[in-house]
This record gives C-alpha cells, sequence and structure tokens, in this order.
C-alpha cells in the first residue's frame, strides 16, 4: 500500500480543478491550452480555482509553448505571473528554463524561484529537455527548488523507468522527484514500485461534447480541426481509479469553508 503517495493533477479548467479534488487528489497544477503542453493560465482562472479549492495549488509559468529558452521581454512576463500567482494565492509554481546548450539556466530559475518564496518551486519538464539530467538534478537543488516533475527523460514515464529511479537515488531526498507523463490506472502501480517515487502527476483527460446544437463545422477557431465541439476534462472517477490502483485512497473530499464560486 502507498498511503503517503501524492497524486498531483493537471487541470486547465474549474471544472477539473474542483474533480480531482473531489477524486482524492493532493494537489493540482493548474495551466492553459493543454494542446500546447500548458501555458500560464490568467489571473481569473487562478482565483476562480483558488477559491473554489482546499487541496494545493500550484500554477505553471510558462509564457508560451516550445522551447524552453526565453528571451528577457519573456522572462519580464515570467516575473510577473510568478507576483501574480503569489497574490493569487497559489501554493507553489512550476517553471523551468533552459539556456542554448540545454543546460539548466541557474542564475534564472534561482531568481525566479527567490520571486517565489514562500511558493514551493518544481522545476516541470524542462528538466527532461536537458542535456545532462543529473547535472540538472544537481544544479536545481543548489538553486532551493522543492521539487522536479521528470518522465526519466523519456516520451513516457513508463518508458523512462529506470532513468526516473536513478534519479531518485540521486537527488537521494534532497529534492523531490514527481514522476509524470502517461500514468494511467494500469501504470501506476508498478512505475511506483519500479522507481521509488513519492508523487505522481498525470492528467486523466476525458473527452466530454460540446452541448451546443447549432455547429459550423467547416470552421476551425484552434489548430486541431474538428476539435470546436469537444472539450478534454478530469473526472472525478477515473483520479479515483488511479488512487486505488496506486494503493492511495486520497484526501477525503469535504468542503473547507473556502468560498465556492
Amino acid at each position: 500500500m502507498n498511503k503517503d503517495l501524492i497524486l498531483e493533477v493537471c487541470v486547465d479548467s474549474l471544472d477539473s480543478a474542483t474533480a480531482a479534488e473531489q477524486g482524492g487528489a493532493q494537489r493540482i497544477e493548474l495551466c492553459s491550452d493543454l494542446l500546447e503542453g500548458g501555458i500560464t493560465p490568467s489571473t481569473g482562472l487562478i482565483a476562480a480555482v483558488r477559491g473554489a479549492i482546499s487541496i494545493e495549488l500550484c500554477t505553471l509559468i510558462r509564457p508560451r509553448g516550445g522551447d524552453f529558452c526565453y528571451s528577457e521581454a519573456e522572462m519580464e512576463i515570467m516575473r510577473r505571473d510568478v507576483c501574480a500567482a503569489k497574490q493569487q494565492g497559489a501554493d507553489g509554481v512550476a517553471l523551468g528554463i533552459l539556456d542554448v546548450d540545454g543546460r539548466i539556466d541557474a542564475a534564472r530559475m534561482r531568481e525566479l524561484a527567490e520571486l517565489a518564496a514562500p511558493m514551493k518551486v518544481t522545476c516541470h519538464r524542462a528538466f527532461d529537455m536537458s542535456y545532462d539530467l543529473f547535472q540538472s538534478v544537481a544544479d536545481l537543488q543548489n538553486i532551493g527548488a522543492h521539487c522536479i516533475l521528470t518522465s526519466g527523460g523519456k516520451e513516457t514515464a513508463a518508458e523512462g523507468v529506470e532513468t526516473l529511479k536513478r534519479i531518485v537515488q540521486a537527488a537521494n531526498g534532497r529534492i523531490r522527484i514527481m514522476a509524470g507523463s502517461g500514468i494511467e490506472a494500469h501504470n501506476v502501480a508498478g512505475i511506483v514500485e519500479r522507481t521509488g517515487v513519492r508523487e505522481i502527476h498525470a492528467s486523466l483527460k476525458s473527452s466530454v461534447a460540446s452541448p451546443m446544437r447549432f455547429r459550423k463545422e467547416e470552421i476551425s477557431m484552434g489548430s486541431l480541426k474538428g476539435m470546436e465541439y469537444q472539450r478534454h476534462v478530469v473526472l472525478r472517477d477515473r483520479v479515483r481509479e488511479l488512487l486505488h490502483a496506486a494503493g492511495n485512497h486520497g484526501t477525503a473530499w469535504q468542503d473547507h469553508g473556502r468560498n465556492k464560486l
């Protein structure tokens, strides 16, 4: 049994955030535009989610899709977004900056970590895109990051289990390691057992149809044609299913007194 296992669910809407909490997740990572791998959510969404849930709220800080090497103008946006997340009551931020050679940009990461305090800082999967994962572990420890989200440098955590295990060993308890990417009920127990991670990150998305009766199927407002009339949301039962498969029933949900929007 894994009673001390922590589940973070990646969400991009208020409905998904509340479903994650009701399913037993201990933390959410809040973002927007998951089709781009996630970008910084609006302050309105952060505020709405903070008012609706009592579990930990980690806000993604990523000004755009694509790589993780940022201009000074983008860095200024990230500074402002970190401050906005703090003002809206986030418990933590997830961010990651690489230099042109694929190494952790320690100076910029340290600056944002200091600006974020006392919020917790997670390095997101920019880590998996870095040149040397084990040097990156040491660099992130040195700048005071609290957690690393990683798939072990592979497309999915299931593919990266051997490297994930080595990363956990290298961290040696000095920084938390959270496994993520492709984690589902059918593989979570094996990943946890083989790697020794105590935290997992999952999206657990399901597709739901739009309630609209009138549709213009021939016009697309986004980059993925044919996706206008469906949304991907977190379902409470899928969260419960994953926690049950991991041997952890999560946090029993109750109204802890926050204002519900």
